[in-house]
């Protein structure tokens, strides 16, 4: 595993290479030991799975407020996705900025999300298919969300957002005053 830093503090891409035969390919997809440097200690408590079937449909921002802040490991297993993640955390060094990359079958690469960040995706091929792992469960009552589309943050989304949840649209734009999220 090749574990790379990004533009964000505490987020990582991490590369695979597979080996490969005439029968097809092998590839550890998670190696605690070799990501206990920026796991920190931390456990995988929950593996999620999506199937997101339009292109141009966009998941998120999500993200669980302490104490269940979450770090989330994302890989895409088919199709291909634009991932972001947004550092909500207060005193970052990189609050309020935002960081892509894409994911796809191909590039076998993971995005190591740390906590305090909210996570969204664009799916760029049809019926793309992520993999998450989670070092929280997943609680109702922390579990928050920043609109997709909020001016102050600018993300740049490489397609026309096609499709939304109910409850993504509901998400708000972060207030001016927003100082934001105290781990």
């Amino acid at each position: 595993m090749n574990i790379l830093p990004t533009s964000l503090s505490g987020l990582f891409v991490v590369e695979t290479t597979p080996v490969t035969d005439h029968r097809g390919a092998f590839a550890r997809l998670f190696c605690e030991w070799e990501l206990a440097p920026i796991l920190g200690g931390r456990h995988i408590a929950q593996i999620n799975y999506s199937r997101t079937s339009a292109v141009g449909a966009v998941r998120g921002l999500h993200f669980q407020h302490p104490p269940h802040a979450e770090m989330k490991l994302v890989r895409c297993l088919r199709g291909r996705v634009w991932d972001v993640a947004l550092d909500l955390r207060a005193g970052s060094p990189t609050f309020l900025r935002w960081h892509a990359e894409e994911l796809s079958s191909n590039n076998r690469r993971m995005l190591v999300i740390p906590e305090g960040c909210a996570h969204g995706f664009q799916v760029l091929e049809a019926d793309s298919e992520l993999l998450y792992l989670h070092t929280e469960f997943y609680t109702p009552a922390a579990e928050s969300g920043v609109l997709h589309d909020d001016p102050r943050l600018a993300i740049r989304w490489p397609l026309p957002v096609t499709d939304l949840s109910e409850r993504d649209l509901r998400h708000a734009a972060i207030p001016a005053d927003f100082l934001g999220i105290v781990l």
